[in-house]
């Protein structure tokens, strides 16, 4: 009898492809990810009915169709700890329709794309067992709370593969750098329209429409739209303060900041050019009022709806 497989002898690799589909040949040197929370479905898809018309009772099978798989995941949102550096987790967010620039021991820029998104190969091995997922990519969103570490959390869709019993990689986790939490010392700004508000969470999801196309001569996946939307609990101020029921009201576009760390190398700044303010609700904690608050990013021109700077 074999031994059994453990489930958290596992490990993550992605690397972005050259060209669309073609195994991108993650290694454990360069491109493992630390991860949180992972979920894996290797084999989704849909299943034929064959409605064969034939004599007796009995079922007439299936025949599955396309084909693919699915992969979930949290990491650490840091930054890479030098000011320039492209984080760990840079390649991921390119493969959700996200732009990298990087601006030489100054600064790594993340903005949305409208076009030539990028993908990537995931390689999962479990306790030998090697799953690849090919032509991936996905849906994020970003979550920074008070007293936890800020998140990412990615749901990828790719291209099936055959797993095979591959030895597991040796791994070099030294570019995943600790989280700061999210608090008020490390946490020094959080403003709309310009007022600061006592926040207690904040999430940007970046609304990607992820559809497999999978037909003759070509099967992929892809990111057909996005619709962004920012979330955030603060507590309440008088409406002398600020009135966010007004602001909504009049489809108001107002800026959102959140900066995250204080030394170079380290902060992470989180910004909404033109945000319309949603209808706002009430809610309390602690027998403290707060306003969950939605805003939906709004590109003055195209792909400026939202921006992550690391310096």
């Amino acid at each position: 009898m074999s031994a059994p497989r453990y489930w958290k002898d596992k490990y993550l690799l992605f690397a972005l492809e050259g060209t669309y589909g073609q195994d991108a040949g993650p290694t454990g040197a360069a491109n493992a990810i630390l991860a949180q929370d992972v979920t894996y479905k290797p084999m989704e898809g849909q299943d034929q009915e064959r409605d064969l018309e034939q004599p007796g009772m009995s079922a007439n099978g299936t025949i599955p169709t396309e084909l693919h798989s699915t992969l979930s995941f949290t990491v650490d949102l840091s930054a890479s700890g030098a000011a320039g550096t492209a984080p760990a987790w840079g390649p991921l967010l390119r493969a959700c329709a996200v732009a990298e620039t990087i601006n030489a021991a100054t600064s790594v820029i993340y903005t949305p794309v409208a076009k030539g998104h990028e993908a990537g190969t995931f390689n999962l091995n479990i306790d030998g067992t090697r799953y690849v997922m090919r032509g991936s990519r996905g849906k994020a969103e970003l979550m920074l709370d008070a007293q936890a570490t800020p998140k990412i959390k990615f749901d990828f869709t790719g291209l099936f593969t055959l797993p095979s019993d591959v030895a597991p990689p040796t791994v070099d986790l030294m570019s995943w750098i600790e989280p700061l939490v999210v608090s008020h010392q490390n946490t020094p700004t959080f403003s709309i329209d310009g007022v600061g508000f006592v926040m207690k969470t904040a999430k940007l999801n970046l609304g990607n429409k992820l559809e497999n196309r999978f037909l003759v001569g070509a099967e992929r996946v892809l990111i057909t739209d996005k619709s962004e939307l920012f979330e955030t609990t603060v507590e309440a101020k008088t409406l002398a303060e600020y009135d966010p029921f007004q602001k909504a009201l009049a489809m108001a576009q107002v800026p959102v900041e959140l900066v995250h760390g204080t030394e170079a190398g380290k902060t992470v700044t989180l910004s909404l050019p033109t945000a319309q303010m949603q209808r706002p609700s009430i809610s309390q904690s602690q027998n403290i009022k707060e306003w969950p608050l939605r805003l939906v990013p709004r590109a003055a021109t195209v792909n400026s709806q939202w921006s992550l700077t690391l310096t």
